[in-house]
């Protein structure tokens, strides 16, 4: 047996069902091992589209998606998807493969530093330096990308180690350990802070998206009556629905729901990075009281002052609250929730009966995909200025229904992270929100969705120009730069591409052609010219955008 083959069986081993990627001359002992095997590879058209797929996989599987390129060239295209992922806490493994181990200590064709390139953006990478390390190597890469918090790994494959052949290997069963708890005395620290306080306030972070976390978290709030606010990541953690649902931050600094933390004399953090929305925003003058909950230690910043920390499982501590509150019930009454919770509905449906021609307004067009979409299905958001608008306007019922790039926030990342959802959630309908200049980053990924068949639908909103530079530049500087440009025909491409695509005029007729798209069997494109004068009158409402491009 190769020690290619022995890789594949230990990725057939860790339950791996998909690798997305572009294979190079470096990788053939792999690809030709991964003939024989159940594991089904997606062709790509280029490795950054692959490594998105991956991204995205994970983050809806829980479970590493699998991603792959070549040495050189091939690696360095997959590294913005590889560090979105790792950024966004999703498990991935990068797999890349480099030229002959007798070659590698001078310059030689396409020969670079692959594993120190990878060392930043992800929480382990490392070479096969000896084939029969390949089982603890592979088990080490897979335990590592889905232990909390979870990311990216990366294994790299020199060809001449590839063919290699190893005898009496096998590979490590896969397992999975169950996450530490928190002691009962600080959570008796944490519980009596709570009861104390007037007007809490929770902070629902990426972590609180696992399945067992956000149930736990919605008993919480529901015995408790404590407003819930949920970053951009934290969507779907509590329904939408909920009387205690506040809904989204960090779209504006002072926009309805930051008054709620504004007021807060306690703030529970549960499960929140900082990448999510930085505290200087939120807590500006450092005085806010704060518990900590999540399954790393407190990042240590001067306007993030913890006074309880509870490090462990974040499910099992807010268990560990339910119990707390079963047995000494505590009920908070807030009316400011209450008012700020209709401010933002009433926001949400301000729109929805709009009938413009020409252009359309992005809240009228986010009514629409609201009502049209399911509370399973899924929505995947670009980045760019129609980003800031599903932060705010498309709320969800269930967790990892809104996916949001908000970490490493890496344009291009909707359109191959659709085909990714697809493969990970075939029973759900899948959407992705695009500008024009980041649907055009991977635009090349629509011949591996139609390809493969993938029953995704994507949303084009145009307005010829980078947006969301342009509204932050006009924010501070009352004016901006260039950053207009030409678009195809877009209705031509998805022609050539063999897509469905319908190009919408008037606000009345997107609901009908959205339903239209989706309805499809095949890869949909909806093309939406969007107004986005809107951008300035938000602001202008709301206060000066507090969002770092």
């Amino acid at each position: 047996m190769t020690a290619a083959k022995l890789f594949v069986q230990c990725l057939e081993e860790e339950g791996v069902k998909w690798i997305f990627g572009v294979p190079g001359e470096e990788n053939a002992d792999f690809m030709m091992a991964l003939e024989d095997s159940p594991i089904e590879f997606v062709l790509c058209r280029h490795e950054q589209g692959a490594a998105f797929m991956a991204d995205v996989y994970g983050r809806l599987t829980g479970e590493p998606g699998v991603c792959l390129g070549t040495l050189g060239p091939g690696a360095t295209n997959l590294i913005t998807g590889v560090a979105d992922a790792n950024m966004d806490r999703a498990p991935l493994i990068a797999l890349t493969g480099q030229a002959d181990s007798r070659r590698q200590h001078k310059e030689s064709h396409q020969n670079m530093d692959v594993v120190a390139m990878f060392t930043p953006v992800t929480k382990w990478a490392t070479p096969i330096i000896n084939a029969g390390n390949i089982p603890e190597v592979i088990r080490k890469a897979f335990k590592l990308a889905t232990t909390e918090k979870p990311g990216a790994c990366h294994i790299e494959l020199a060809e001449d180690i590839a063919e290699q052949e190893v005898d009496g290997l096998k590979p490590i069963p896969s397992a999975h350990a169950r996450r530490p708890v928190p002691a009962d005395k600080v959570v008796d620290q944490a519980w009596e802070l709570i009861k104390a306080a007037k007007r809490p306030v929770i902070l629902a972070g990426n972590g609180c998206v696992r399945k067992r976390a956000s149930k736990q978290l919605r008993l919480f709030a529901e015995a408790s009556g404590i407003g819930v606010i949920n970053t951009f990541m934290g969507k779907g953690a509590v329904p939408r629905s909920a009387p205690y649902s506040l809904f989204t931050i960090g779209l504006q600094s002072k926009d309805f729901v930051a008054l709620a933390i504004d007021a807060a004399d306690l703030v529970i953090t549960l499960g929140y990075d900082l990448v999510e929305y930085h505290p200087r925003l939120w807590n500006s003058s450092a005085d806010k009281r704060v518990i900590h909950v999540d399954f790393l230690p407190a990042e240590v910043d001067e306007h993030y002052p913890v006074e309880v920390e509870i490090v462990g499982d974040l499910a099992h501590t807010l268990w560990m609250f339910n119990e707390r509150i079963a047995n000494e019930p505590v009920r908070f009454d807030i009316p400011q929730h209450e008012t700020i919770r209709q401010q933002m509905l009433d926001d949400f449906s301000a729109h929805a009966e709009d009938k413009t021609e020409g252009s359309i307004r992005p809240q009228k067009v986010l009514w629409d995909v609201r009502e049209a979409m399911g509370p399973n299905d899924i929505l995947l958001s670009d980045v760019g200025a129609h980003k800031m608008w599903i932060a705010r306007y498309y709320q969800c019922d269930e967790p990892n229904t809104c996916l949001i790039s908000n970490g490493f926030c890496s344009m291009g990342f909707a359109l191959p992270g659709a085909i990714g959802a697809a493969l990970a959630r075939p029973e759900s309908r899948v959407l992705a929100i695009c500008g024009d200049g980041g649907f055009l980053m991977n635009v090349q990924e629509m011949e591996t969705a139609r390809r493969i068949n993938a029953n995704i639908t994507v949303m084009i909103w145009e307005d010829h120009a980078y947006g969301l530079i342009a509204w932050k530049q006009y924010s501070l500087y009352g004016k901006h730069t260039d950053l207009a440009f030409d678009n195809p025909d877009w209705v031509q491409l998805a022609a050539a591409f063999d897509w469905y695509a319908e190009k919408v005029e008037n606000a009345e007729d997107l609901r009908g052609a959205l339903d239209r798209a989706m309805a499809e069997e095949r890869p949909s494109l909806v093309i939406v010219p969007i107004d986005y004068r809107e951008n300035n009158k938000l602001t202008e409402r709301l206060g000066d955008i507090a969002y770092t491009i």
